[in-house]
């Protein structure tokens, strides 16, 4: 229910009737039906007519009509108002494309039922004995291995970018997906094929089962799709293999490779029940990407010596990295000292820089990405890419080459436009630092009148903080609740909102879709020009949203 906290509500029922028959009815038509936002949250009405003037069913839509309802939730891909199932329970979220296979649908559901992002094991043993399984695929991949607490998917898909504009065909792992599984493996800048995914499963799950049996603690869904991944790109096959590390460093699963170039993004505080406590824990950790070289593991396509590529850290998570290198023997290129951003300027669409890379300056570039923190991920990016080929200031990469790489990459969910009047931004911060940096991103880099904030935050991070850095940037915030199992309860978040906004900057809607709704509601209400919405606080929001957004967008009429 979409409310105002007001600690002192004597509403009567018949007051709470009054006011439902009084509240204004919003709504949206799609080819499904209308959807009418009213007080009481969002609805489908099928027939067409306003929600107002219908009168509902006391049961469950049946035959044709549950059908499109399961469609419509089937597009969104997330809890549209009440939708139940006959036990009066909210439906399972359902497959995001109508269109998916059964097939696909039952490796989810096999990958689902294992452990996840929650419940990691510290132990490479499992996804190694995989490995050798299926012939050790890992071992013909040439690896750029990207680690760090944010910026990683950012820095990942910029270095996949800039490798294929190089010439190169270039597999990219990243994770969590926003909407689909098959978001997590991209060959040539393609998302793999449903059929694909499937087929890859079904392969290696003899094997997969092989090593359960092995082990007290069964593969996780995560090494299982790394495992995959490693196939898929090994088959392609792929020239470079660029890889986003889940969590931490040393344990995670994509470090059974050694990598050819180490990057490592900014460290924050993130994960610390699993990582440590200190950012010099937590920077030790990730710096376990960092690997001694085999000398057989030289190629032509390969740096000849062992490189990590560093972003600006902490005076304690830089101490901790260059211990790690040390040890290794690693050299390292570190952002400020043997790389920077030498110029950024806000431009239409995103910005336009010069970055001083180990091969020289490279400038006249247009980056289609907001915020410094993109222009930072940029460089470092590009740092990455030189230092896998090797490059000298005298043989630097092509120029035009890494301005067209960088002109054509996209990262979905990262300050991610949609619509207009509102537009609505979706951004995947889900930590402290996270939202510190969108916060910095929207000061420079926009000038809205003024943004309604969309928050569903996760119950494991520090809600307070992540609130009390975007407050500055928000004129009210709608508190919502993401589809996912680790979502902070929307009341318990809410209490915290009311703590750092006050109450009367603070609205409620459980269901995300009808909470974005409310945002666009109250900015276009404002009656201000260059009012717009900022849906934020997780991965699990971003995604939501986007789904959500991805579908209206697909059903409004062309201009």
């Amino acid at each position: 229910m979409s409310e105002q906290h007001n600690h002192s509500d004597n509403t009567s029922p018949g007051d709470e009737q009054e006011r439902d028959e009084l509240t204004p009815v919003r709504e949206r038509d799609t080819e499904f039906g209308r959807i009418s936002m009213t007080e009481s949250g969002m609805t489908l009405n099928l027939g067409g007519t306003r929600a107002a003037d219908s009168v509902e069913p006391d049961g469950p839509p049946e035959g044709s009509e549950n059908d499109e309802l399961a469609r419509l939730a089937g597009l969104v891909g997330i809890r549209v108002g009440q939708l139940a199932s006959d036990d009066g329970e909210p439906m399972s979220r359902v497959p995001e494309r109508s269109e998916e296979s059964a097939a696909l649908t039952r490796v989810c559901e096999k990958l689902d039922a294992r452990a996840g992002a929650a419940d990691p094991n510290p132990s490479l043993d499992r996804v190694a004995a995989l490995m050798d399984l299926l012939g050790s695929p890992e071992r013909t991949l040439k690896v750029i291995q990207v680690a760090g607490t944010n910026g990683k998917t950012s820095t990942a898909w910029m270095t996949e970018s800039l490798l294929r504009a190089l010439g190169h065909r270039v597999g990219l792992f990243t994770s969590p997906e926003l909407t689909r599984v098959t978001e997590t493996m991209l060959i040539d800048g393609a998302e793999i094929a449903p059929e694909r995914f499937v087929e890859i499963f079904d392969e290696l799950e003899p094997f997969v089962d092989m090593v359960d049996a092995q082990f007290a603690t069964p593969l996780s869904r995560f090494e299982v799709l790394v495992a995959m991944a490693f196939v898929a790109f090994a088959d392609a096959p792929v020239d470079v293999a660029v890889l986003e590390v889940g969590m931490g460093g040393t344990w995670d699963a994509t470090n059974v490779v050694d990598a050819d170039v180490a990057v490592i993004t900014p460290i924050g505080l993130d994960h610390q029940a699993f990582l440590g406590q200190s950012i010099a824990a937590i920077a030790a950790q990730k710096a376990g990407i960092i690997k001694p070289r085999e000398a057989d593991g030289v190629s032509a396509l390969s740096p000849a010596e062992n490189i990590a590529v560093v972003a600006e850290q902490e005076p304690d998570a830089m101490h901790a990295i260059l211990e790690r290198a040390v040890e290794t023997e690693a050299i390292v290129a570190r952002s400020g000292s043997e790389f920077a951003v030498g110029e950024s300027t806000v431009a239409v669409g995103g910005q336009q820089l010069t970055l001083r890379g180990l091969g020289g300056e490279y400038d006249g570039i247009f980056l289609p990405l907001a915020g410094a923190h993109q222009a930072a991920n940029a460089s470092l990016a590009l740092a990455a890419v030189e230092a896998f080929f090797g490059v000298t200031r005298e043989h630097p990469l092509d120029a035009d080459a890494v301005r067209a790489g960088f002109d054509q990459v996209t990262v979905p969910g990262r300050i991610e436009r949609f619509g207009k009047d509102p537009v609505v931004l979706i951004d995947a911060a889900h930590n402290p630092h996270g939202a510190r940096t969108l916060a910095s991103a929207l000061e420079r880099d926009f000038n809205y009148t003024g943004l309604i904030g969309v928050v569903s935050i996760f119950g494991d991070k520090d809600a307070r903080q992540m609130l009390t850095a975007l407050e500055p940037e928000l004129r009210e915030v709608v508190i919502t609740q993401n589809s996912s199992p680790r979502a902070m309860d929307v009341d318990e978040l809410a209490e915290v909102a009311y703590d750092v906004f006050g109450d009367d900057r603070v609205r409620v809607e459980a269901h995300l879709p009808a909470a974005v709704e409310l945002a666009r509601e109250v900015a276009e209400e404002s009656g201000e020009d260059g009012m717009g919405v900022l849906v934020t606080g997780s991965i699990a929001t971003a995604g939501d949203a986007r789904t959500y957004l991805t579908a209206l967008d697909a059903q409004e009429p062309e201009a």
